[in-house]
């Protein structure tokens, strides 16, 4: 079985960092697109940022400039660099990917993590 475990999280004043980590586990598996998705309180899910196996990104507007999606494929995680963060960015955070795990022959279209905090303070 494959899983995703989300790190990092935390609170942090306005302006300030921090370093979000996907880490997915498992005997025998390719973890291929991987994304950050983050939801508000009383709002929906929204994508962040995504990021393929070969390296290609995609970034959300709101977070552009800010954010930046980074992988090791070799280790399987993924981080999520948070800077010049504001209290709107305030979400729990999640990662997702879809993952074909070898070992059991079953493909994970979209496979989440339980999430992390993220607390921006003004």
């Amino acid at each position: 079985q494959v899983q995703l475990v989300e790190s990092g999280g935390g609170l942090v004043q306005a302006g300030g960092s921090l370093r979000l980590s996907c880490a997915a586990s498992g005997n025998h598996f390719s973890a291929n697109k991987m994304a950050w998705y983050r939801q508000a309180p009383g709002k929906q899910r929204e994508l962040v940022a995504s990021i393929s196996m070969a390296g290609r990104t995609d970034i959300a507007d709101s977070v552009r400039g800010r954010f930046t999606i980074s992988r090791e494929n070799a280790k399987n995680i993924m981080h999520l660099q948070m800077n010049s963060l504001k209290p709107e960015d305030t979400a729990v955070y999640y990662c997702k990917a879809d993952v074909v795990d070898y070992s059991s022959s079953y493909y994970y279209e979209e496979l989440w993590g339980q999430g992390t905090q993220v607390t921006v303070s003004s």
